[in-house]
């Protein structure tokens, strides 16, 4: 009986997580965090695109070109468009205030986004807005209906439109995929591209350590394989005189 309620508790957060939102099933990312140039050009990307709107108060410009392997010069020339310094946290430039009388609500903190939708949803999520004349910024999204928030990456994907079924017993109609009317400045592949360096430079700056992670893994591992060696032997020599 348990073991049924276990499955049937998974098989709810696997259809959660798979149709969030009615949006249907979650387009793979397959990012690479090994990839450091995708993680650099994910960087530059959301600094451009994303972070006028959208802090990651959780990671400094620092820490950030640290990891991925960029000069103080290169980060402050072309990623910190506020007066920020160096050290600083990333965080926006626009007002609270202004935010909140623009868009409805503060555009929210990015910094742990990663972790708790995961790299598969954002990654549906950039990919799926459309243009919408009936909500008030004119776009919505096929994943994540009615979100406060118009397309950051509409420019380089183009314009979207949403391709209806036929309506329901209740005159709902279900969108049953989106279509390109007018081509961005780049084709589907590059686009597609793009996405995941974006959606693989947010699964870094919700989690900077995972990128050191794997090489302390393996010193820990030796440590523990080399204390143990010496444990088995001091065990024996403990026990030698028993025997």
């Amino acid at each position: 009986m348990v073991a049924k309620l276990v499955l049937f508790v998974a098989g709810l957060l696997v259809s959660a997580a798979a149709f969030a939102a009615g949006g249907g099933a979650l387009q793979q990312a397959d990012t690479d965090l090994n990839d450091r140039g995708s993680l650099q050009r994910g960087a530059k990307l959301y600094l451009n695109y994303c972070a006028g709107c959208h802090s990651l108060k959780y990671l400094r410009y620092s820490r950030m070109a640290t990891d991925l392997g960029l000069t103080e010069d290169e980060v402050m020339e072309n990623l910190v468009f506020t007066d920020a310094k160096f050290g600083d946290h990333i965080e926006t430039a626009m007002p609270k205030d202004g935010a909140t009388e623009w868009f409805g609500n503060a555009p929210p903190d990015l910094s742990v986004i990663s972790r708790v939708r995961g790299a598969d949803w954002l990654y549906t999520y950039l990919k799926s807005f459309y243009l919408d004349d009936s909500t008030a910024l004119g776009w919505n999204n096929s994943l994540f209906p009615n979100v406060a928030m118009p397309n950051p990456l509409w420019e380089m994907q183009g314009l979207q439109h949403a391709e209806y079924g036929a309506a329901d017993a209740s005159g709902n109609r279900m969108i049953t995929g989106l279509t390109i009317t007018q081509p961005g400045s780049m084709d589907a592949q590059q686009f597609d591209q793009s996405v995941r360096d974006i959606t693989a430079f947010l699964e870094y700056a919700g989690e900077p350590a995972i990128l050191k992670r794997p090489a302390i893994g393996v010193w820990v591992i030796l440590f523990l394989a080399v204390f143990t060696f010496f444990a088995w032997l001091l065990n024996k020599e403990y026990w030698r005189d028993v025997h």
